[in-house]
């Protein structure tokens, strides 16, 4: 074992640029062989959000660092800002939508390291 078995930073995490922000996968299957969760950071641009998607394997988990939304749990809207976490059970379609004027940026895990998504639009999410 190495240290960057365990050890990785954003610098060098995998990012992927979306049209409404990017995401930045920390630990993963593929990033961090071995783990047995996913975790990465996310940003996404002012009034946009990403798509309604669910997650049939995992549950997830994301946490507001900066910026605030609103995030669509199946029929609700909930406001989120700084300091704020929100649980999303798997297969709950959701979405988070920026709504401040700076980038919302938040941290992210699921509750499995191949995490799965399913589009329930006809953009995807990465």
């Amino acid at each position: 074992m190495t240290t960057s078995d365990f050890v990785t930073s954003l610098e060098e995490g995998r990012t992927v640029e979306l049209d409404w922000g990017r995401v930045t996968w920390l630990v993963g299957a593929g990033e961090t062989p071995g783990a047995e969760q996913t975790f990465g950071i996310c940003v996404i641009h002012p009034g946009k959000r990403n798509p309604l998607h669910s997650h049939p394997n995992c549950e997830e988990l994301l946490y507001v660092i900066s910026g605030s939304c609103e995030h669509k749990l199946e029929d609700e809207l909930l406001p989120m800002g700084p300091g704020s976490v929100i649980r999303i059970p798997r297969n709950v379609k959701h979405w988070a939508r920026c709504t401040s004027a700076e980038p919302l940026v938040c941290v992210i895990s699921f509750s499995s390291a191949d995490r799965r998504t399913d589009s329930h639009e006809d953009a995807g999410i990465a």
